[in-house]
């Protein structure tokens, strides 16, 4: 594996770290500043600061936040994570479990584009 294919997946440690700790400013930082963010659930490109505003709520309602990685790979470009986002619902206490895929696009060593696919009614349980 090539140093490029190394720093992708070295960025998605760093950046599903910065998540499950509630790092804010950690996620923000593995952004590039015009990075977008889209979801297969609405199909609109998120701001990076729309989108630190949703994992900045994820971490008041999610408890124990865990990235279950199951399979992460370097693709030309980036990096293709399948994932078990897994927690604990502060309101209710129940334990939360959601699988999702992620398409990464890296450039100069910062994510220029997210594409998450996930299941939207699995992710509605966290509004309670």
């Amino acid at each position: 594996m090539g140093t490029q294919e190394e720093e992708a997946l070295a960025l998605a440690e760093r950046f599903v770290a910065a998540i499950e700790c509630g790092d804010i400013e950690g996620v923000k930082a593995c952004y590039a500043p015009d990075a977008k963010i889209w979801h297969n659930f609405d199909n609109v490109d998120q701001s990076v600061e729309d989108n630190l505003k949703v994992l900045g709520w994820m971490s008041g309602v999610l408890e124990n936040r865990k990235y279950n990685i199951m399979r992460r790979v370097a693709i030309p470009g980036g990096y293709l994570q399948q994932h078990v986002l897994t927690g604990r619902i502060v309101k209710s206490g129940t334990e939360f479990s959601m699988p999702a895929c992620l398409v990464v696009h890296v450039e100069d060593g910062r994510i220029k584009r997210l594409e998450e696919y996930l299941d939207v009614g699995q992710a509605a349980a966290l509004r309670g």
